[in-house]
This record gives structure tokens, C-alpha cells and sequence, in this order.
């Protein structure tokens, strides 16, 4: 018993020694394992990652080689430079673990790369001719705009009343108005037939101070609708949920922008002008186009008066009869210019207060890039509304081809969101082309003829304008 207790004594004591040597060995490797990590404690390492040239040098001494790179024509005998993008790799030849390309191989890829770079070649001396065109383009504008503005600010502006008519003021209109006089032909053009002073702009708005002041005052909005204030003029608060929605791409009328309480302004001073008509969705876009070109009183005048056209006005109080009066005006003219597209139109029931509405709100100026319906603003100012419709009509003779081969809801959704790459020189071509001429009977004449009968008026009538 006394040696079978010795030896088991002398094996645990072996068995002891044997696995602390074991762990003593293993316990550096553990520690210098790379990303050992233990509660965000990182031991330090003893062996460092070498330098690519140590591990060279180490590899001469126990080899006694000496390492050439090879020469960097070496890999391309056949090429006369070093390719700039993944198109010369074609040129390249192939690893020496991969067969070697034959001749014909060579000869085909040399080709190849030949006709890459002569089609690059095109592509960019194409877009350098586009580049010049569009340069010589706008200085070509630019010198007409400053030709344009010295007639009109040393002849016509001076001489309005008896120049506005001539055909020379009217053909250098059609062209455009140069933007530094744009705003005071529009105000003389839209005119003051109200008779709306600076003074009475201030009194407006300082109603409408008061008006905004007894908003945030007042919890409930219903308080000052039931108030002796005609209830319209509670459409002030409506004002500032849509000034944001107007151009917002421009970041200008925004909460914070140079215009937003120009804009707040001019909006809140004309509905307690004209509390009848109150504020209407669109009329944020109008003035924000005045405010652009004209001083905060000179826009508020030309604004008020702009409104009180009778077609501006027709719309904005949502006079359903004249609207359609309007309408069915606007598809004589429509059937008369474009009989296919019309028929299309009329085959879906697609009737013109689907699209025309938002166009005449907004005088086209959320519908089309700004530049270009400030344009259209100008020869607006010059021939009044028939040329809202004319324009509409030149939208859809530009875009005819292509609502010819669309259905109900997507010529809905083209029309109500137009392409942004329209461009003034396409449009006004096909508004040119357009003729307000129906039977010898003109737009004012046809729309005369139309409200003298009610019942062409019930004749064509929109379903949208009944809801």
C-alpha cells in the first residue's frame, strides 16, 4: 500500500509539472496573438508587424539573391503609354501563369481599343461643340437683352402711351422683356384701375397685423370666423401653411428667407383688402413672381389689380359658371387647333378643368421653370387672357405626340407635373403656331357669343366643377 501510494504521489506530481510547462509555453502565444481583447484590456505585442522591406532584406540574407523589380517596360513592350482608365487594360498582356495571347488575339484588342478611343474622342468633341453653341447662345441673349433694354428704357417707357401698340413694341415683346424693366412694364401693362396708393397698402396691412396678432391670441380659430370680420379674412392663418409650398426649390419664401415676410405681407394685406375673395391656393405664386420683379407696394397695386381681372377673378371666387364659360371656350379653340389630340381627349372624358385649373391659378408660374413663365407673364401683360389659353394650347401642341399614346390617368399626371426641360424657343414655337381664330370669330368675339347662351355653357360642363 505504501508504494502503491508512492508512485501515485510521483505520477500527480509529473502529470503537475508537465501541464504548468505546457502553460507556461502557450501562455505568450495567447498574449501576442493579434486582437486578443478581454474587457478593453489589449496586451501588448511582441512581435510587430515587419516593413515590407525588412521582410526583403531577410529574405536576401538567407537566400543571397538579390531582389530586381522588373523595368516598367518590361510589362507593356507593345504600348506607347500608360493607360489612364480600365478601357487600355484591353492592351494588357496576360499573366505568365495564363496563356499568351496569339497574334490575332493582340491585333483584335489593338482594334478594339482603337475604335474606344476614336468613339471617346467623338463624344467629347460633340459635347465641346454643344458646350460652345450653348455659350454662344447666351451671349447672344445677353447682347439682345442689352440692346432690348436701351430701346425700351430710352423710347418706349418714355413714350408708353403712344408706343405700347405699335408693331415694333409688340414683336420686341414677343421676344421677351428685358428683367430690368420687367416689372415696370408689367405695372404698366396690368395698370391701376383700382386706384390702390401706397398709403392704402399700409392701412391694409396693418389690418392684417392686427389680424395675425388676434390669431395667436385667440385659441380657436372659430372665434374669429364667428367675429363681425367678414369670415374671409380669416383665411390669413391659411396664408402661412402655403407660403412654404411656394418655390421651394428657390429656399427665398421660406421661413427665415429674404421674401418670406414680403410675401406674408403683401398675401395678408390683400384679404383684408378684398375679404370677399379672402386668400386662395395659387395666389401665393402670383405675388411671389410681383415681389421678384416689382417694390412691396408696387406689388401689392399690380397684384390687386392683376386679381381683379374678370378671369382671374372668375377663378379665384370659384364662379363655376363663368369657369365653364372659360372652358368651353378654350376647347373651341382646342378642336379648332389640334382636332386629334382633342378627340383623344374627349374619348377618356378628359375635360379641360382636369389641367387648365392649376395653369390659370398660378398664370403658369408653378407649372413651368420661372424664367420661362415670366415670359409668359410678358406677352400676358400684353395680350391679357386669351393668352393664358393660347399658352395652354401651345403646351399641348408641344407635347402632342406624346399625349397621343397616353391614357386618362397618366395624361393627368404628365399635365399636372410638365417636364422641367421645357425650353422658351420649343414652347413659343408652338404658342406662335396656335390661332385664335375660330369661323372668323376671335377669342373675345367666341366668348361673348358663349355667354349670350347659357345653355352652350351647361353643354359643356366638367365633372370636377360640379362636386
Amino acid at each position: 500500500d505504501l508504494e502503491s501510494n508512492s508512485t501515485a504521489i510521483k505520477l500527480s506530481s509529473l502529470f503537475r509539472n508537465f501541464f504548468a510547462k505546457r502553460t507556461k509555453e502557450l501562455k505568450p502565444a495567447v498574449q501576442s496573438a493579434p486582437g486578443w481583447k478581454l474587457f478593453g484590456k489589449v496586451p501588448p505585442r511582441e512581435n510587430l508587424p515587419k516593413d515590407s522591406k525588412i521582410i526583403q532584406q531577410e529574405y536576401e540574407a538567407r537566400t543571397g539573391r538579390m531582389y530586381k523589380p522588373p523595368p516598367p517596360s518590361a510589362r507593356r513592350k507593345n504600348i506607347e503609354f500608360e493607360p489612364l482608365s480600365t478601357t487600355a487594360l484591353i492592351l494588357e498582356d496576360r499573366p505568365a501563369n495564363l496563356p499568351a495571347k496569339s497574334v490575332e488575339e493582340a491585333l483584335r484588342h489593338r482594334q478594339e481599343y482603337d475604335e474606344m478611343v476614336a468613339e471617346a474622342k467623338k463624344r467629347e468633341i460633340k459635347e465641346a461643340h454643344k458646350r460652345k453653341k450653348i455659350m454662344r447662345e447666351r451671349f447672344k441673349q445677353e447682347e439682345n437683352i442689352a440692346s432690348a433694354m436701351v430701346i425700351w428704357v430710352n423710347e418706349i417707357l418714355p413714350n408708353w402711351e403712344g408706343m405700347r401698340a405699335t408693331r415694333r413694341v409688340r414683336e420686341l415683346w414677343w421676344q421677351g422683356l428685358p428683367p430690368s424693366v420687367r416689372g415696370k412694364v408689367w405695372s404698366l401693362a396690368v395698370g391701376n384701375e383700382l386706384n390702390i396708393t401706397p398709403e392704402l397698402y399700409e392701412i391694409f396691412l396693418s389690418r392684417a397685423k392686427e389680424r395675425w396678432k388676434s390669431f395667436s391670441e385667440t385659441s380657436s380659430e372659430n372665434d374669429i370666423e364667428g367675429a363681425s370680420v367678414a369670415d374671409r379674412e380669416a383665411s390669413l392663418e391659411l396664408i402661412k401653411l402655403d407660403i412654404s409650398r411656394t418655390f421651394p426649390s428657390l429656399y427665398i419664401f421660406q421661413k427665415g428667407g429674404p421674401y418670406h415676410d414680403l410675401l406674408h405681407s403683401v398675401l395678408g394685406a390683400y384679404t383684408c383688402y378684398r375679404p370677399d375673395v379672402g386668400y386662395v391656393q395659387g395666389m401665393s405664386f402670383i405675388a411671389a413672381v410681383l415681389i421678384l420683379n416689382l417694390e412691396e407696394a408696387d406689388a401689392f397695386i399690380a397684384f390687386a389689380n392683376l386679381l381683379n381681372k374678370p378671369c382671374q377673378l372668375a377663378f379665384f371666387r370659384v364662379d363655376h359658371s363663368m369657369m365653364l364659360k372659360y372652358f368651353a371656350a378654350f376647347e373651341v379653340f382646342f378642336e379648332e387647333n389640334l382636332p386629334k389630340l382633342f378627340l383623344h381627349f374627349k374619348s377618356y372624358s378628359l375635360t379641360p378643368d382636369i389641367y387648365l385649373i392649376d395653369w390659370i391659378f398660378t398664370l403658369y408660374s408653378k407649372s413651368l421653370p420661372l424664367d420661362l413663365a415670366c415670359r409668359v407673364w410678358d406677352v400676358f401683360c400684353r395680350d391679357g387672357e386669351e393668352f393664358l389659353f393660347r399658352t395652354g394650347l401651345g403646351i399641348l401642341r408641344l407635347y402632342e405626340d406624346i399625349l397621343l399614346q397616353m391614357d386618362f390617368i397618366h395624361i393627368a399626371q404628365f399635365l399636372t407635373k410638365l417636364p422641367e426641360d421645357i425650353t422658351s424657343e420649343k414652347l413659343f414655337s408652338c404658342i406662335a403656331a396656335i390661332q385664335m381664330q375660330n369661323s372668323n370669330k376671335k377669342w373675345a368675339q367666341v366668348f361673348a357669343s358663349l355667354m349670350k347662351d347659357n345653355k352652350e355653357g351647361d353643354k359643356n360642363h366638367s365633372p370636377a366643377l360640379k362636386s
